[in-house]
């Protein structure tokens, strides 16, 4: 339920990119802006100072601003006054303001510079098209790359590196490929290990470890040697996909290398053994972390906090949440809110509430996602008042509930009966500027299915295909089965039969759902009927369809076809289950017994 990553990776420092693409957790993407600032000022501060400049050098001095105000008013004095200072120094006062993560200023700056004819050098094209990177808007990124040649300069790695980051800003990883392509085939500028790590960090992030590996090899035949940055950053996308072995692999191979592991290698690695539940490989990497001096941080500690929960290990969560207040490392709402969805998850919602309230009392440590997991919790728990008096402190805590708080309180109101209540939110979520989703509708329609209203659940239907809604089988599923229960079974065929044009197709549980309706109505051929279409469409039947159909021709005495099913069943790997065993054990009682039954009882036992 946790979005651990998302927040947490404003922790470290292997760069600065919030992407959270694959949630990637507390690995920033490659260091860029520092690397276009830090590029520039170590230029900028390695310049001889002419004595007979003494001008640029009083207002040099001047141009190490603290914020943005005064980098503004800085640049402004300097394009009024005459002679105008070099173009060095006003992309000084760029770099500055891109240091400050101000991406917006540069750009209306250094179109004055143009204006006043000031010509830029590399370094000022650089940054103009970090910024337009940074604000995901890579057409003016490219058109500012034209500008190389407009003025003669030539572009560098930092100018192939930043629009390869950009691409990659906006999942266009395709596109950042093909530019390092052109950047190796034009020969030249060769990718540093900036470069590299950029475009790995890209393919991690689309899912594509194959294509990172590959790139790791191929920086490594090209004599770039790959750093900390590079290696984690895979490790990371390995354990992401429980490729664990791969990525202690990788790890030893890094290790190998003299690359020293940081904080950030370990909590990947400790993440992905803990989430294939390989406790010692945790604890081992844990320890050893520690014998290096290495110690955990507030990431590390959260993905041990998070694991234990989703363990149901609470009382050892709650412990390690202890030990890090102790060595002076403060919980912060991702360390809390996973150690209330572990009491939740355990129905221990008084102690998940005093953890509510300590974060209240801190501050600022509540946000939307904590409240929802407490509401979650109470409708769970079936403590639909509970759960609604969170719900309407959030607007005291000037805290917007989204979606997913409407629809964690619409599920509970339907799943407690009271489907006005649910409705009555449902319109005050459309009045509050929040749009429904699937899931929204879906709740909507199996309350009331579930609470016998079909004829609203098909209105509801209705008003969601006119407002040309992408519904999904889900939605249909549980109408139809709503139906079926009904014993409605005509208006069921009918919607069943109505999938194809509606671009669906249906899946095990819809054909489970049918089957279940036609056994019950005595339809047995129709049964037989959609269980061989199934398997003709490549729906594999499971063991929920087996038992279903098996059971139904037991009900209506067709014994010999349910044997056949039952051997067909065992073949397949499926099991009966408990009602299924039920009617067996009545057909074994009889005076005479099929070869078939008493084989499958042999085998079971």
């Amino acid at each position: 339920m946790l979005k651990m990553i998302r927040t947490s990776a404003s922790s470290y420092s292997h760069g600065s990119s919030t992407s959270t693409t694959r949630g990637m957790p507390f690995l920033h993407s490659t260091p860029l802006v520092l690397f276009v600032v830090n590029n520039y000022l170590a230029f900028f501060h390695s310049r001889s100072s002419n004595p007979t400049k003494s001008r640029e050098t009083l207002l040099r001095n001047r141009l190490n601003v603290s914020n943005v105000e005064d980098a503004l008013k800085v640049f402004d004095e300097m394009l009024h006054s005459r002679p105008l200072p070099s173009a060095f120094l006003f992309t000084h006062i760029l770099a500055q303001l891109v240091k400050f993560k101000h991406y917006s200023a540069p750009i209306p700056l250094f179109k004055q510079m143009l204006l006043f004819r000031i010509v830029p050098n590399h370094y000022t094209l650089n940054i103009i098209i970090n910024c337009y990177c940074r604000l995901y808007q890579m057409g003016f990124s490219l058109s500012v790359f034209a500008q190389f040649f407009k003025f003669s300069l030539q572009p560098n790695v930092l100018t192939f590196t930043t629009l390869i980051n950009g691409f990659v800003l906006q999942n266009r990883v395709p596109e950042a490929a093909q530019l390092f392509r052109k950047m190796v085939e034009a020969g030249h500028c060769k990718p540093n290990v900036v470069t590299f790590s950029t475009l790995i960090k890209g393919f991690c992030m689309m899912g594509n470890n194959t294509a990172a590996v590959q790139l790791l090899r191929n920086m490594e035949e090209r004599g770039c040697e790959p750093d900390i940055f590079t290696y984690s950053t895979i490790i990371h996308s390995l354990c992401k996909d429980t490729l664990i072995e791969e990525a202690l692999n990788l790890f030893s191979e890094m290790i190998s290398r003299g690359i020293a592991p940081d904080v950030v290698t370990y909590t990947s690695l400790i993440q992905g053994v803990c989430n294939v539940g390989q406790w010692k490989q945790a604890t081992r990497l844990l320890n050893e972390m520690v014998s290096k001096g290495i110690f955990p941080d507030v990431v590390t500690f959260s993905v041990l906090v998070d694991t234990l929960c989703k363990e149901g290990m609470v009382v050892e969560a709650k412990s390690v949440v202890d030990m890090m207040i102790q060595r002076g490392i403060q919980p912060d709402t991702i360390t809390y809110s996973s150690l209330m969805d572990g009491y939740c998850l355990r129905g221990e919602m008084d102690e998940a509430k005093q953890v509510f309230d300590l974060m209240v009392s801190k501050g600022s440590l509540v946000n939307v996602l904590s409240c929802n997991i407490l509401i979650n919790g109470y409708c769970k728990q079936k403590k639909i008042g509970e759960a609604n008096k969170v719900f309407k402190e959030m607007r005291c805590m000037e805290l917007v509930p989204n979606t997913v708080t409407y629809n964690i309180l619409i599920d509970g109101f339907c799943k407690a009966g009271r489907l006005q209540e649910a409705e009555k939110l449902f319109s005050e979520m459309q009045g509050c500027g929040q749009l429904p989703d699937v899931q929204t509708y879906n709740i909507l329609v199996n309350g009331l299915c579930n609470n016998q209203q079909l004829s609203t659940a098909l209105e509801l239907l209705r008003e969601m295909e006119g407002n040309k809604l992408e519904l999904n089988i889900v939605v249909y599923n549980t109408i139809i089965e709503g139906l079926c229960k009904a014993g409605k079974m005509d208006s069921a065929i009918d919607l069943f039969s109505g999938l194809s044009s509606k671009h669906l197709q249906p899946d095990v549980w819809t054909y489970n759902i049918m089957i279940l309706g036609f056994c019950k109505g005595g339809l047995l051929s129709e049964a037989e009927k959609l269980f061989t279409e199934m398997k003709e469409k490549g729906c594999s039947p499971d063991g929920c369809t087996y038992n279903t159909i098996i059971r139904g021709f037991m009900n209506n005495n067709e014994t010999s076809r349910a044997t056949g099913l039952i051997q067909e069943m065992l073949e397949r790997g499926f099991s009966a289950d408990a009602s299924t065993m039920d009617l067996i054990v009545d057909l074994l009682s009889r005076d005479t017994v099929d070869p078939v039954l008493v084989a499958w009882l042999k085998d079971s036992v």
